[in-house]
């Protein structure tokens, strides 16, 4: 997810100081979540092989759900961010969004 490893003394407020025996041993600076979205769609074209506007249409609305489980849309922008990873518009991912609401509440 992007996460770094860092000395505890390089640690800012914003890191997780991680202790040993009460002792400080590392620190860990968790990526921005906007950081991270890039982080779930670069991943997701590793495991498709191949750029993830090259899917079809069917396995495009898998990937908005596997996103929207993993919370992508609660970023700012995540709808664009996707849009434009997949290679369609914003108005596209909602509805692939809301079919899938649809069927839930069915």
């Amino acid at each position: 997810m992007g996460a770094k490893i860092l000395a505890p003394e390089q640690a800012t407020a914003d890191d997780v100081v991680l202790a040993w025996e009460g002792e400080d041993v590392l620190a860990v600076r968790l990526p921005q979540l906007a950081d991270s979205l890039d982080h779930i769609l670069a991943a997701m074209e590793r495991r498709h092989g191949k750029p993830l506007s090259e899917l079809d249409r069917k396995t495009k609305q898998a990937v908005v759900r596997t996103l929207e489980a993993r919370g992508a849309f609660s970023v700012r922008h995540g709808v664009e961010t996707v849009a434009g990873a997949l290679g369609v518009s914003r108005f596209t991912v909602y509805n692939y969004l809301n079919r899938e609401n649809a069927a839930k509440s069915e």
